[in-house]
């Protein structure tokens, strides 16, 4: 390595950093937040290397446990669960956390309790493990009137008052996306470092994509301006190009791409699931905060996504997100259906 090599080196900004530098813009912190995030960071790291080593540790295959969704837990969704719930509670600036893995939530001990609550999937795409797909952990932040009286209707608030959201990607490459509040930047594992380093800074999705995302074999259970959509998408009215499709069925992989390239992702609500299926609080909230902080939009078919008050914390909510302009497209379509069913 060059001395100009090893300079670039030395010269890495670290999440840690990042954050440091985002702390001194504000003389009143305490560096709360900052010792928060770290201990999400240090979960992050642990559960990207148990997914490394699922197979030969054996940590793949069912828990022989069903979570509070109905759903077969894995052996990683269990460990990657008690992971982030351990972390959160030692970083001493938790009072309340809410896990899709979890049927009640946490309230944490007076004498470990810190203002923060922390909503989050620990392990979102577990189907996919086994078949090497991308999966992640998803996570959004808020702040408790009063940590010693703190109350489930502390995060039944709105997703617009998180005061931070992101997530981490286990894939080809580790990626840690995240922001509060003042754009998204990704940050990349190096493992030679042990250090999420920013790769990806201030990450602003394209105004309009030629990629949509959603799951085609719900197609006969959608609303009508879901299905014109997308046949729209296929068979372009205007004599444009046709959109392409791409679907992981990992919320996670599939954001991730949205917000690199552009397009839309859609979970909409139909037949089947009348009041969509991902989860509010800890999967829509999440991913509309950090779209819009991108540059993008997040729609429910009735109305943006982070202006909704959840009433029950493993609440389920419709999401149609991504590109501005598709987006934009897409209000069209549901206020002409509006429109000629009146």
């Amino acid at each position: 390595m060059d001395h100009e090599e090893e300079a670039k080196r030395t010269d890495l900004m670290t999440i840690s950093r990042f954050v440091l530098n985002e702390q001194s813009k504000f003389p009143e912190s305490r560096g709360d937040f900052t010792i928060l995030l770290s201990h999400i960071v240090l979960g992050c790291k642990y559960v990207c290397s148990a997914v490394n080593k699922a197979g030969l540790a054996k940590l793949l295959g069912l828990a022989g446990e069903t979570n509070v969704q109905g759903e077969d837990q894995k052996k990683l969704d269990v460990l990657s669960n008690e992971v982030f719930v351990n972390a959160l509670i030692s970083s001493g600036r938790t009072c309340l956390l809410v896990s899709e893995e979890l049927e009640e939530a946490v309230f944490v001990k007076p004498k470990q309790r810190g203002k923060y609550i922390v909503v989050f999937d620990p392990l979102d795409g577990s189907s996919n493990i086994e078949c090497g797909v991308s999966i992640g952990t998803i996570f959004g932040i808020y702040a408790a009137k009063d940590k010693d009286n703190v109350t489930l209707d502390d995060v039944l608030q709105p997703g617009n008052r998180m005061l931070a959201a992101g997530y981490c990607m286990y894939g080809s490459s580790c990626m840690f996306v995240i922001s509060t509040g003042h754009g998204v930047n990704g940050f990349t594992l190096d493992p030679s470092l042990g250090e999420f380093i920013l790769t990806h800074p201030n990450i602003k999705i394209p105004k309009k994509g030629n990629i949509y995302s959603v799951n085609e074999g719900n197609a006969k259970n959608w609303e009508k301006p879901i299905t014109e959509y997308v046949d729209n998408c296929k068979f372009p009215q205007d004599g444009s190009s046709p959109k392409s499709l791409r679907y992981v069925g990992s919320m996670v992989a599939d954001i991730h791409r949205t917000l690199l390239y552009g397009g839309i992702f859609m979970y909409p609500a139909d037949k089947k699931n009348p009041d969509g299926k991902l989860r509010l609080l800890y999967e829509v909230f999440p991913m509309s905060y950090l779209m819009e902080q991108a540059g993008g939009q997040a729609f429910t078919g009735k109305g943006m996504a982070l202006d909704l008050v959840p009433k029950k914390i493993h609440e389920r909510s419709p999401v149609i997100l991504g590109s501005y302009d598709d987006v934009e497209q897409m209000k069209a379509f549901y206020a002409a259906s509006k429109a000629n069913d009146a």
